[in-house]
């Protein structure tokens, strides 16, 4: 019994300094990661809380009236005007989503697969990254002459004897945004399948085809399958920047036709802020779940 007292207290103190260890090396871990959370809930956290919060407001031509009203989120979701514009800006997404995985795909393939040394996969893709080197709007607008009534694309036709007089759809229409889109985001989808198609080891290619596959068959059972976390990752790119773009909206179609961001431009030009917010609120659960969805379909850990 004697010995049985004087080891418990042993035991106890030789306890303490191992849960005193645990705690410092928890709070260590809690202390790294404090930067990191400061920066996101400044600059992340609170805007969409402050967006939500502005959503529930009350407001006129005056100003903007603290409250807890949910008539813009009624007058949001209950307006045919808003979900017609949201299946337009969808069908933008959708469009554009194809065109680019179909360029982005190839043209990443081309650089991993066909470009033998790694000096040239590297000219090659910083010269697809040359466009970025000037703004967005810029890049935008460079299309209007080449597709105008009096552009490039309509003089060359008219010249060689094609067409007899001017093609109107190419500018201003749904035709001259996707294309404008595709261009602009295309980069987006071409980065991470190229570097997950660099990452594939070419000894399963090499197997694949030891085993009798065509090329055909390599291509859709072994690099499709192995690139599905780039491509999931570009999509996210892609779905995210086309939901939220209003200037190529706006300046390609010529004003006649929409997007649910264009929409929240236009409110918050009109100092309606609270409506705007909640459409900002509804437009951010949308691009969620489509996230979402990408995100249940492909496992994108792998590329992380």
């Amino acid at each position: 019994m004697a010995v049985v007292a004087i080891s418990q207290p042993s035991e106890a103190l030789a306890g303490r300094p191992s849960s005193v260890r645990a705690w410092l090396q928890r709070l260590g871990a809690y202390l790294q990661a404090l930067p990191l959370i400061l920066i996101l809930g400044f600059f992340f956290v609170l805007p969409i809380l402050t967006v939500l919060v502005v959503s529930f407001w009350d407001y006129d031509f005056a100003g903007l009236y603290p409250d807890f009203l949910t008539m813009n989120y009624v007058d949001t979701l209950g307006s045919w005007v808003t979900w017609k514009t949201y299946l337009n800006t969808l069908k933008f997404t959708a469009l554009v989503w194809c065109l680019t995985l179909l360029i982005g795909f190839w043209v990443a393939y081309f650089l991993a697969f066909h470009v033998r040394t790694t000096t040239m996969q590297m000219v090659l893709f910083l010269i697809c990254t040359v466009p970025f080197l000037t703004s967005n709007i810029i890049r935008m607008i460079s299309w209007i002459p080449v597709l105008g009534r009096n552009g490039l694309v309509n003089s060359t036709l008219i010249d060689l004897g094609i067409i007899p007089q001017p093609i109107e759809w190419l500018l201003y229409s749904d035709f001259a945004v996707v294309l404008a889109m595709v261009h602009l985001n295309t980069l987006f989808m071409v980065t991470p399948i190229f570097n997950t198609l660099m990452r594939i080891d070419r000894s399963l290619i090499e197997a694949a085809r030891d085993c009798g596959a065509s090329g055909r068959q390599v291509l859709w059972n072994v690099i499709l399958p192995l690139a599905k976390p780039g491509i999931a990752i570009g999509s996210i790119f892609v779905v995210t920047l086309v939901m939220a773009d209003f200037s190529t909206v706006q300046v390609m179609s010529g004003g006649q036709s929409a997007s649910v961001a264009l929409m929240m431009k236009n409110q918050m030009s009109l100092l309606q802020y609270p409506a705007a917010a909640a459409n900002a609120v509804v437009l951010l659960i949308v691009v969620l779940l489509m996230v979402a969805a990408i995100l249940r379909v492909v496992d994108i850990r792998k590329e992380l």
